[in-house]
């Protein structure tokens, strides 16, 4: 089984991989991605079988063809906006188009094109006069900051805590401001995968929906064992990465499903999609209904102390 994952400190592919060399009896291949946009590209060429993968790149695949779905959740609210301390942050008396007219004829660094942080920002932004950067690698974007070749950036929580190490940023808007619920990132899959290796999905879906109550519920034990995956030196990364936006379960409800279906005229408006897409082209959930039977723990997070 061909597994693609992106190397987001608190998604639950670290934790498998670490822990779990087979599920099912069968081993995993485990193949390490840049971007979601670059994942659909290896889902194309069917290089991988399953992937960890934000559900705007999902939609972008499945509208040129490629046989994908969305089967089980895993975080929401997963893109922050950071930028050195001289730019005001957002609060309750400042809101987002105030915040963002201080980048106006200024830069803004984002991962690759197609990802759900870059559509996120570019509807924020609209027709503003403000230049939007393309990484194709995120792990570029401190560093970006640091030598002023961006005056903002947007990505992941752990995009935040590396830049606030690398460029002394601040979080200037939190991920639950730039776009309520939106669907961090998802578990798709090639159909025929699901299909012809049910069994099989369906226990990498258990163990999944475990992980996804392990980061939740025991986030300091959880956040070593990403850690050791990354080879970091301690947790600290990795558990202040969680405390951004610490909204992990692995369900599919309908905020997660209505927040995907948002994006779909900004995606065509960006030229991203030129079909009409609907809720079961982009989503089974069947196995994770079954699977995790109770309310979803989006909205319940836990608390650090």
């Amino acid at each position: 089984m061909k597994i693609a994952y992106l190397s987001t400190i608190y998604h639950t592919s670290l934790i498998i991989k670490n822990l779990n060399k087979e599920i099912c009896g069968e081993k995993i291949d485990w193949q390490l991605y840049a971007t979601g946009p670059a994942m659909i590209d290896g889902f194309d060429s069917g290089e991988i079988d399953l992937g960890y993968i934000g559900l705007p790149p999902v939609m972008i695949g499945i509208n040129k063809g490629i046989d994908l779905k969305c089967i089980a959740g895993g975080h929401v609210e997963g893109t922050v906006m950071v930028a050195s301390a001289k730019y005001e942050s957002y609060t309750s008396k400042k809101d987002i188009n105030e915040i963002i007219s201080q980048f106006v004829g200024k830069t803004i660094g984002v991962p690759s094109r197609g990802c759900i942080h870059d559509v996120i920002i570019k509807e924020i932004v609209g027709n503003l006069d403000i230049k939007i950067k393309n990484y194709g690698w995120a792990d570029l974007i401190p560093y970006a900051l640091e030598d002023g070749e961006i005056d903002a950036g947007v990505g992941t929580p752990a995009m935040a805590v590396a830049a606030s190490s690398i460029a002394s940023s601040k979080i200037i808007i939190p991920p639950e401001q730039l776009w309520h619920y939106n669907p961090s990132y998802g578990v798709s899959i090639r159909e025929e995968i699901l299909s012809e290796k049910r069994e099989f999905v369906k226990e990498f879906l258990m163990v999944h929906e475990n992980i996804c109550n392990m980061i939740r519920e025991f986030p300091t034990k959880t956040s070593k064992i990403a850690s050791a995956e990354l080879g970091l030196e301690n947790n600290l990364f990795a558990l202040n990465a969680f405390k951004i936006s610490p909204k992990y379960c692995s369900s599919l409800p309908e905020e997660y499903i209505n927040s995907t279906l948002k994006f779909l005229p900004m995606l065509k408006d960006l030229g991203y999609l030129n079909s009409n897409l609907e809720s079961k082209d982009i989503f089974d959930t069947e196995l994770i209904e079954k699977i995790h039977t109770n309310k979803p723990h989006y909205e319940n997070p836990w608390n650090l102390i």
